[in-house]
């Protein structure tokens, strides 16, 4: 076997056990990652990578390597599941660095954490003044989580007694692709004649959507695959 060949193969292995990993390992780990979900995803990515194209390495070996790294992880995820304090050692605890608008520069320091970095991330979260700001959280995963002071926060409808109407459903997915989704049509007990009527209202058939959504409230969001817009503005 030639050695373009071999490595062709064994890229389209090592893609396969991380597709496969990954689906075992879930969400999580492919999501905001904690300390822990980052060395196992980096370390994951090595062995993947080595038996990619490290021709000098034997695949079994790899594959070996790469099964027990998963089943340590997820033996770990497992032990933290049901352990607290195992929980803890693994992904650590979230670091209060501002409280009730003062900075805690000791927690910060501890952190290796700068004013600047801090300063950035309260910007995207829409905070130009410390001073507003109740509680600032490093999670974990190193995301900012900011609780501001009562009187900066948004006012929402309850604040204003304003009534609302209960929403009990997600918006229901009816055509995608120009194909009617037949399972969420079954599930949520639509037949295809009310969508037919639903479209034959607007002049449409079922192929020249490309996509439509029925929301909470009974209204269907439709569009097509011509969208009779002159200048398009995602053209590069």
């Amino acid at each position: 076997m030639s050695e373009h060949v071999e490595v062709i193969l064994r890229s389209i292995l090592a893609f396969g056990i991380l597709l496969i990993g990954s689906r075992l390992l879930g969400k999580q780990t492919i999501s905001q990652m904690n300390i822990f979900d980052f060395i196992a995803s980096i370390t994951l990515g090595a062995i993947t990578a080595n038996l990619a194209f490290n021709t000098s390495l034997k695949i079994h070996h790899m594959v070996l390597a790469f099964s027990i790294f998963v089943f340590v992880i997820l033996a770990t995820a497992y032990l933290s599941l049901w352990n607290q304090k195992a929980r803890k050692f693994f992904a650590g605890d979230p670091t209060v660095v501002i409280q009730n608008g003062k900075i805690l520069e000791h927690n910060m320091r501890k952190m290796r954490y700068t004013i600047d970095y801090l300063n950035q991330q309260l910007r995207e979260k829409d905070v130009f003044k410390i001073e507003e700001v109740l509680y600032a959280i490093i999670e974990t995963n190193g995301t900012l989580t900011v609780l501001k002071k009562p009187q900066f926060r948004n006012v929402t409808k309850k604040d204003l007694w304003i009534a609302t109407a209960s929403e009990g459903k997600l918006p229901i997915e009816l055509i995608m692709d120009g194909k009617m989704k037949e399972d969420n049509l079954k599930d949520n007990q639509l037949t295809h004649e009310w969508l037919q009527s639903e479209l034959q209202k607007r002049n449409l058939s079922a192929e020249e959507v490309f996509y439509a959504v029925l929301s909470p409230d009974r209204n269907i969001y439709l569009d097509t695959y011509k969208d009779h817009i002159n200048s398009s503005l995602d053209k590069e």
